[in-house]
């Protein structure tokens, strides 16, 4: 097992450090000269080149993938002089449009789309898998009718027609959320205005993402309950109840699990339609805003961000593998 993890771990950190050189080299080539973009209005060829030098765009590109990886672990340093300034470790650069450090905007931004993306998959597994079963248990009965319905609801309406449908009705019309709801407050400080400034943002997402999991749980667990191994179970005698849930269910969990995890991967790099309908200043909004900006470090650093964590989400389900599957772990 501890081998198995092992290997896992060092493929995954072989995989961070080539997508980080791609997506790195993606950006040094692209048709802007980022030198350039941060210069201002006043702007000629001396500031032009004063800001290469300060952002170490002057040196060769490998020299310049090294700064940037050391940065990460070591922190750095930009311009010489009095003129120096610093961004501690873990350093992914430095946004001379919003004059920050790179990381002090991402610590900023990401505690928003982390708990979106919690929230909504806490949501979306508990109303998918659910309503799967229900629908498994009772086929061709009221209750599968019910979940085909919304399966085809939750499948046919964007998230943004869902979100704006939410903000119309439940913030303007019938006033259950506040409209005027701005700034981010942590579970522990206060609950209630927690839930407040989530619960919407959660129903968006969770009514899309729940609808492919009812339907994939509906069609995984009836094809799983035609298994030979599962006849084999009844005729000796084993109980239903017994039968759906330690066997069937167990054996649909492996796929629930890989799905899960790329979609809340997906999430942490930003739901950007729903954080832009519902005002959120996440992850999302925030790469959004780069890119009109031509922000280019920190779209970098959030790109790599995001890949990253791909990867790990990637290695976690690995591991849970691992633990449902023994004989994943001779491969």
């Amino acid at each position: 097992m501890l081998a198995y993890i092992g290997r896992r771990m060092v493929f995954a950190l072989a995989t961070i450090l080539v997508v980080s050189a791609v997506v790195f080299m993606i950006f040094a080539i692209l048709p802007f000269d980022p030198a350039a973009l941060t210069c201002g209005q006043r702007c000629n060829e001396q500031i032009i080149e004063a800001n290469r030098i300060r952002l170490g765009l002057d040196k060769p590109l490998y020299e310049q993938y090294f700064l940037f990886i050391s940065g990460i672990f070591l922190g750095r340093t930009y311009g010489a002089g009095s003129a120096a300034f610093s961004c501690p470790a873990p350093s992914f650069g430095y946004s001379f449009n919003e004059n920050a450090c790179v990381t002090d905007m991402i610590t900023e931004a990401l505690p928003i789309t982390i708990n979106l993306a919690v929230g909504a998959l806490t949501l979306w597994l508990t109303v998918g898998i659910g309503l799967g079963i229900v629908a498994a248990k009772f086929k061709n009965r009221w209750p599968d009718t019910g979940s085909s319905v919304f399966v085809l609801l939750g499948t046919s309406l964007p998230t943004f027609v869902t979100g704006l449908a939410l903000l119309i009705w439940v913030t303007i019309k019938w006033k259950i959320v506040p409209l005027s709801l701005t700034g981010y407050t942590s579970l522990i400080d206060n609950p209630f205005k927690y839930f407040q400034y989530f619960i919407l943002p959660w129903i968006t997402l969770a009514i899309a993402y729940a609808a492919l999991y009812t339907r994939f749980t509906r069609a995984a667990l009836l094809e799983t309950l035609g298994e030979d191994y599962i006849r084999t179970a009844r005729a000796k005698g084993v109980g239903e109840q017994k039968v759906f849930f330690k066997h069937t269910l167990r054996a649909v969990l492996a796929p629930l699990i890989t799905m899960a995890s790329l979609d809340f991967a997906g999430l942490i790099g930003g739901a950007i339609i729903t954080e832009t309908i519902f005002n959120l200043p996440g992850l999302g909004r925030l790469t959004l805003r780069s890119v009109y900006e031509f922000d280019l470090s920190v779209v970098l650093a959030t790109t790599i961000l995001a890949a990253t964590v791909v990867i790990v989400m990637n290695l976690i389900v690995d591991m849970l593998y691992a633990v449902l599957d023994p004989r994943v772990r001779l491969t």
